[in-house]
């Protein structure tokens, strides 16, 4: 079944937004992608025949705009992807107020301001909201302080939505991914590997972090995108303010047992 509905991905200039909008053009769907860079976007674009739109989600005059260029070119909006993000990446004490203010525009206020723009047109369209947030937005990692909050702050926000919009006929769930390989996270591994001084890049960053994971292995955005396409589709009709953690089973691990597993017991 070829899919005609108009979907809008933030962030949709790399790693798992570019794999979100290959898998909706890909049946057939009206993809439109947004970001601060055009170029990535470009790329994008010229792989998938999604439209660009340049600019800032969390600014609401770029967000406003953008809703009224998708919907005066395709006439409606059926599915926003917010998947921005990034930054925030120290602990509390070492976070400045610029790196705060700039972890919770680039996570949090990108995805509240674009779905506050987007939810009349969603509205109209009985459509859906896919918000991307992270393991981290139910773990705690080391030194992510701003991330962390950020991406727990994105939970409360799908269920707000789904809360007071389901009853207007929008369904919003949200993806928690923990390691993805990613631009983003190949650069995190590599920093990785010098911090610990070992050899092989990213490449062995990945297998390191992933070796406590079930599946021990990191996922491909593509297998993100999958599971944002079926919670942004008529699929997840009855899924409504869920979280869906794709992980590799990450989630699953008691980590007090990890020390006799280890020891063979």
């Amino acid at each position: 079944m070829v899919d005609t509905r108009v979907v809008a991905i933030t962030g949709g200039g790399t790693g798992i937004g570019a794999a979100v909008a290959r898998r909706y053009a890909g049946e057939g769907a009206q993809v439109v992608v947004l970001g601060r860079r055009r170029e990535p976007l470009e790329k994008v674009a010229a792989e998938t025949g999604a439209h660009v739109i340049a600019g800032d989600a969390s600014v609401r005059e770029d967000a406003e705009a953008a809703v009224a260029e998708i919907v005066s070119r395709y006439g409606r909006l059926d599915v926003i992807v917010a998947n921005a993000g990034g930054h925030g990446l120290s602990s509390v004490v070492d976070t400045g107020d610029e790196e705060w203010e700039i972890a919770l525009r680039s996570n949090l206020s990108s995805a509240f301001v674009f779905c506050r723009a987007a939810l009349p047109s969603l509205v109209e369209s009985g459509g859906q909201v896919v918000i991307v947030s992270s393991l981290a937005g139910l773990f705690a990692g080391p030194n992510v302080a701003g991330y962390t909050v950020a991406k727990h702050a994105l939970i409360g926000l799908t269920r707000s939505i789904a809360r007071d919009y389901g009853p207007r006929g929008v369904r919003a769930n949200a993806v928690c991914p923990g390691w993805v390989r990613t631009p983003m996270a190949d650069g995190e591994m590599d920093q990785f590997a010098a911090a610990a001084g070992f050899e092989g890049g990213h490449d062995e960053g990945y297998r390191r972090v992933t070796a406590e994971v079930p599946l021990r292995r990191a996922a491909e955005p593509e297998e993100i995108a999958s599971i944002v396409r079926f919670l942004g589709s008529s699929e997840s009709s009855y899924i409504t303010g869920a979280v869906l953690v794709a992980d590799g089973g990450a989630h699953a691990v008691d980590l007090p047992t990890l020390a006799f597993e280890r020891a063979g017991m």
